[in-house]
């Protein structure tokens, strides 16, 4: 009887943990939208109301109008980056995973290297090209800074999994006179598709949250992002805490419909690389 007490005991004793921890990591996200529909004078009662009791839109409202052109901005350069980064790190990692490569060492460590420096430093540099090219307050020059970061990455995750795909299926691609263009899109690209969602999960939610980037290569309000966006809004409205997290509230919702909609892929795309048949 003890014996059988004690395993469970345990766990609704780690449950209950969990479920603390997810609380504390969660309360931020709940507060954000309690605020939201709050008006902007009860924020600052004591002590804090922990629901509304007037439930109000009006930052909604005031969020969509300042921040909708943002959103769409931001929605546009995120697609384009993922766009970018699939093009590049797909076949890149499919050359480093399967072809006989003289300096495939070399550009693996280039790649680690990249990723391990500081964003001030590519912004800065960027800035400094970009002046010279014209594609400062550009959201191509946006979507091609943002890539530098999410291409490594990419590439990296991708031959991971690509390492591990069947040889028997790829020669007999080959046998049936695919070239290598032919078997990449119709032979690997498939079977490498929660490989690939995963890594353009991950480049739309590095350029959907970019900052340094967006608020060092925009100057114009016609091509902020939606992070710039919030970050001056909250300077033109410092006492307008309702609209401001309202913003937040919707810059946060097509990351997280993403994340749940990609959860699985996201799981077995990261997993499989890791796992040799």
């Amino acid at each position: 009887m003890t014996t059988a007490t004690a395993p469970s005991t345990r766990r609704w004793g780690t449950t209950a943990l969990a479920v603390a921890i997810v609380a504390v990591l969660l309360f931020p996200l709940y507060w954000m939208f309690n605020a939201s529909l709050q008006p902007s004078h009860e924020l600052l009662s004591i002590p804090p109301r922990w629901f509304p009791s007037d439930p109000t839109t009006d930052g909604y409202r005031a969020a969509f109008d300042t921040q909708g052109r943002h959103l769409l901005i931001s929605l546009f350069v995120a697609c384009g980056n993922v766009l970018i980064t699939l093009a590049v790190a797909a076949p890149l990692a499919w050359a480093l995973a399967k072809f006989t490569l003289r300096h495939a060492g070399l550009i693996l460590f280039v790649l680690l290297i990249v990723q391990m420096i500081p964003g001030m430093v590519k912004a800065n540099s960027l800035f400094v090209l970009y002046s010279h090219l014209g594609l400062l307050n550009n959201t191509i020059g946006l979507m091609f800074a943002q890539s530098t970061l999410s291409v490594p990455f990419a590439a990296i995750l991708l031959r991971a999994f690509m390492q591990n795909l069947p040889k028997e299926v790829v020669e007999a691609a080959a046998l049936d006179g695919a070239g290598h263009w032919r078997t990449f899109l119709r032979v690997v690209l498939p079977m490498s598709r929660n490989s690939v969602i995963t890594a353009g999960l991950f480049a739309f939610l590095f350029s959907w949250a970019d900052f340094l980037f967006a608020i060092t290569l925009t100057s114009r309000d016609a091509v902020t992002p939606v992070t710039v966006g919030i970050y001056r809004f909250i300077g033109a409205n410092a006492a307008d805490w309702n609209a401001v997290m309202a913003s937040a509230v919707i810059a946060s919702v097509p990351a997280a419909i993403l994340l749940v909609i990609a959860q699985r892929y996201i799981a077995a795309g990261i997993t499989g690389g890791s796992v040799k048949d």
